[in-house]
């Protein structure tokens, strides 16, 4: 019994209009209607929602919502959490309406990050997503895309990803940060997205929790479409175009309003759980991606 994928996100940001506009003229996300408490919402699919703006100043990665099949999932998951230390509390019913799920309970990573499980999301079969660019986004049994975090405590990290919420590393990438110094990056799964989470091992925390989150699209025409996006939306590039070594994934790196990155990509792998074995790779990305 384990996590399906990453349902949805909310993002702590300054200036939630300059968020809702850049999401739909770049990213090509469509505008949700607010939560019941208000919040501004992002749609990348059918579900009523992927992405939460809730106002704040701290430009970051709030919390995560992480799917389920039913209840039995989520009373094993919760279960196995108690167990293994970390407190769960369920969420009252102002929260599930909020959230637009039939069941749900919350608790926190080893670096406090805010973690619901939750099962029974709101899909919109009446209103279909439509695009403001024309793009369509990989989501489905893959989840909303993936999210790469920072930690000092690794063993933590994999206690809590790993052992009590049941995701698998799909591969390592050693990753030099100097003449003597480098990092294993680990990446884990838990449906056939190659990485739903990846985490940065680091002797201190930067800023922000959130290196960058990914979404993906269906063709490689349209990465090539948002690229053009980044002159007349004032996008601020971070990464060239490049393909990534272990997903394969075809992809560039743009700075998102709140200061975090965002990768948007086309063609990753997919894993087949009962046959992956994991690798070890020597660097991030076979070509491109370059630092701008």
């Amino acid at each position: 019994m384990s996590v399906i994928g990453l349902g949805y996100i909310g993002l702590n940001v300054s200036n939630v209009d300059a968020w809702k506009s850049w999401a739909s003229d770049f990213l090509g996300l469509m505008a949700a209607p607010s939560s019941p408490s208000g919040t501004q919402r992002l749609r990348l699919d059918d579900y009523a929602w992927r992405i939460a703006l809730e106002p704040g100043d701290k430009d970051d990665l709030a919390w995560i919502g992480l799917e389920v099949a039913g209840p039995d999932e989520l009373a094993m998951l919760r279960a196995r959490l108690e167990a293994g230390g970390v407190a769960v509390e369920d969420a009252d019913e102002a929260l599930l309406a909020e959230r637009g799920v039939v069941g749900l309970v919350r608790c926190q990573d080893p670096g406090g990050l805010g973690v619901e499980l939750y099962y029974g999301p709101t899909h919109l079969t009446q209103t279909p997503f439509v695009s403001p660019v024309g793009a369509r986004f990989v989501t489905g049994s893959q989840g909303l895309g993936h999210v790469v975090l920072a930690t000092t405590d690794l063993a933590g990290f994999r206690r809590f990803y790993l052992d009590l919420l049941g995701f698998r590393q799909s591969d390592t990438i050693r990753m030099a940060m100097g003449p003597s110094f480098h990092i294993d990056l680990e990446f884990y799964f838990c449906n056939p997205r190659h990485h739903t989470l990846a985490v940065a091992p680091l002797p201190m925390l930067p800023p922000k929790r959130m290196h960058h989150l990914m979404v993906q699209v269906e063709t490689l025409d349209q990465v090539g479409f948002a690229l053009d996006r980044v002159g007349p939306t004032n996008t601020t590039l971070t990464q060239t175009i490049g393909r990534h070594s272990n997903d394969k994934m075809v992809s560039f790196y743009v700075a998102t309003p709140s200061g975090f990155e965002l990768e948007y990509g086309y063609d990753a792998i997919e894993v087949d759980a009962p046959t992956w074995s994991m690798a070890r790779h020597d660097r991030i990305s076979s070509w491109g991606h370059h630092r701008v």
